[in-house]
């Protein structure tokens, strides 16, 4: 079948680009962390700022399409002035395994000995390590790590996996903050490339063949769209190492994370009502990617130790356009639950 070769040889080099492309950005953008071995699953994670006895730590947890590089190049360093903080790639995301992963040569001894958690999850099973699976291994991480009742912050995805921790782990936290978090199913499906991902044989031929050739000269576009009505910081692309998500298994591990989030919400969103750990709600009044409406404004009605801050003009990108403000958000909550006491809460069924 000649009219086969040409369709093969341009797969083939496309192949090969973005192999070519993901040993490069892995380059220019390294692990800046530690790693550690939680069940299996080999996490990268990073800490910084001092142990403070009026406070309580920080646990940074980023959204889709990016990486703890995120929140370095926003929020960790003014939290960790004056907070410990720790941030850590979820599994599949920068340089976390999606699962399956071995610590290798001894290094990082952190990570060594974490103990199995008990408790029950609220996760869907299977493969996917859904919100809830991503908060047991962030929960035997933190064990390990001996970083106890901290106040968790999520962006965007990642919102769900503070709820679900603190649905799990009602014990092991002092509260929960959801930057522009998701809570809540939607309506209207997901991008089509996130569809595609999940398509046996074709989904793994579309990631290692064109998001990191033809699809990363689209990134400036979505990134206008993602932070809109405000404009990206400069030099973003660069600074939180976006375009690592574009590698194949990372960009597959993405498109499942988003492709199956909203029916585990469907699940998880019955319940909030059993959340007794104080949340803090951002969110940006203008953002169209999580909405208030579909997700803060629903939450604030359930959880009851829920309250919401609107920040006027923000869109999803609240983090790094209203830094300082939404920093000092942050502290003040962590030092207002450090005040509090650790009563034993309620677990969901």
């Amino acid at each position: 079948m000649p009219w086969l070769i040409a369709p093969l040889l341009l797969l083939g080099l496309l192949a090969g680009i973005t192999q070519l492309e993901a040993r490069r950005l892995e380059a220019r953008h390294p692990p800046v962390g530690r790693f550690a071995a939680v069940a299996g699953v080999r996490l990268h994670y990073s800490i910084a700022g001092p142990a403070a006895a009026d406070t309580r730590p920080i646990v940074l947890i980023h959204g889709a399409s990016t990486s703890l590089l995120d929140f370095h190049a926003s929020l960790l360093p003014p939290l960790a002035e004056a907070h410990r903080v720790v941030a850590v790639d979820r599994p599949g995301h920068g340089y976390s395994e999606r699962g399956g992963g071995e610590q290798t040569g001894g290094e990082h001894a952190e990570g060594a000995g974490l103990r199995a958690a008990s408790l029950p999850l609220l996760g869907a099973g299977g493969g996917w390590p859904d919100p809830a699976e991503q908060a047991r291994l962030l929960h035997e991480l933190l064990l390990g790590l001996g970083i106890e009742r901290p106040v968790l912050v999520g962006h965007s995805l990642a919102g769900a996996v503070v709820l679900a921790y603190l649905l799990a782990y009602p014990d092991d936290a002092a509260g929960g903050v959801l930057l522009a978090g998701g809570s809540h199913p939607w309506e209207g499906g997901v991008a089509w490339y996130n569809d595609l991902a999940g398509v046996p044989v074709l989904g793994p031929l579309f990631a290692h063949t064109l998001p990191l050739t033809l699809g990363r000269l689209l990134l400036a576009d979505g990134l206008a769209d993602a932070f809109a009505p405000n404009a990206p910081p400069p030099d973003y692309l660069n600074r939180t190492g976006v375009a690592l998500t574009l590698r194949p298994q990372t960009f597959l591990a993405n498109a499942e994370d988003v492709r199956r989030l909203s029916p585990f919400l469907e699940r998880q969103s019955a319940h909030y009502a059993y959340i007794r750990r104080p949340l803090l709600l951002v969110t940006g009044d203008a953002d169209a990617v999580v909405p208030a409406w579909n997700h803060a404004e629903r939450l604030v009605q359930q959880a009851p130790l829920a309250e919401l801050v609107r920040l006027p003009g923000m869109g999803h990108g609240l983090h790094h356009v209203a830094r300082d403000q939404v920093a000092a958000l942050i502290d003040n909550f962590a030092r207002r639950v450090a005040r509090e006491p650790a009563p034993r809460a309620a677990r969901a069924p």
